[in-house]
């Protein structure tokens, strides 16, 4: 991958007992430069479908418009909603067909449909594995992982959630040095779609 490209790195989705949570850092480097420090890691796809993005910020992009357009023209035709899973497959095979060029990308796709709450993950050659619990992507994951597996539950609320996602988002920034500068989460369920921010803490901060 080339360093001038600009970079995202740690995002994290959790399944919750009534919907889906995902959450991502700020921060956007080249090489070793900090290029941004707000960069957009979250995409609303549709009314009840988020993605997020690590690796280049210009690949995810171009990915999420592809993305956006094909839900609303299915939407148009078939007078209904895609669904997770479908909207996922097509990804899939998007990434697949351009695997000796391929998006530099990791992906989490999920929201809430008519089969409940779902993520999925996608590696840059169009590997796809929906993911039962939790998901982390970026420089960051392992690290995001080892809070992940530590703390949660299965019958987890949006609301904890959230909370956990900022103590995997935090332990991240805190040993990964392309992650951090705030954090930005999706909460999807049956009833909303909101998109909000938060700073990190000031122990992250002084780390």
């Amino acid at each position: 991958m080339d360093d001038k490209q600009y970079k995202g790195t740690t995002t994290v989705g959790i399944i919750c007992n009534n919907g889906v949570v995902f959450a991502t850092e700020r921060r956007a480097t080249m090489g070793t430069f900090i290029a941004s420090r707000d960069a957009q890691k979250i995409y609303k796809l549709t009314d009840n479908i988020a993605m997020t993005i690590a690796g280049s910020v210009g690949d995810g992009q171009r990915l999420a418009r592809i993305l956006q357009v094909e839900a609303k023209l299915f939407e148009l035709r078939r007078h209904g909603p895609m669904s997770i899973n479908a909207l996922s497959m097509l990804l899939s095979n998007i990434l697949a067909e351009t695997k000796y060029m391929p998006f530099y990308v990791q992906v989490l796709i999920g929201g809430v449909d008519k089969s409940g709450p779902r993520i999925y993950s996608l590696d840059p050659l169009g590997g796809r594995i929906e993911e039962v619990k939790f998901s982390s992507t970026g420089s960051g994951s392992p690290i995001a992982y080892g809070v992940l597996e530590d703390r949660y539950k299965p019958d987890i609320s949006v609301e904890q959630g959230v909370e956990l996602a900022a103590k995997a988002l935090e332990s991240a920034m805190k040993r990964d040095s392309a992650s951090g500068n705030g954090m930005q989460f999706a909460v999807i369920t049956h009833e909303k779609f909101e998109i909000f921010e938060r700073e990190v803490s000031k122990q992250v901060c002084n780390s």
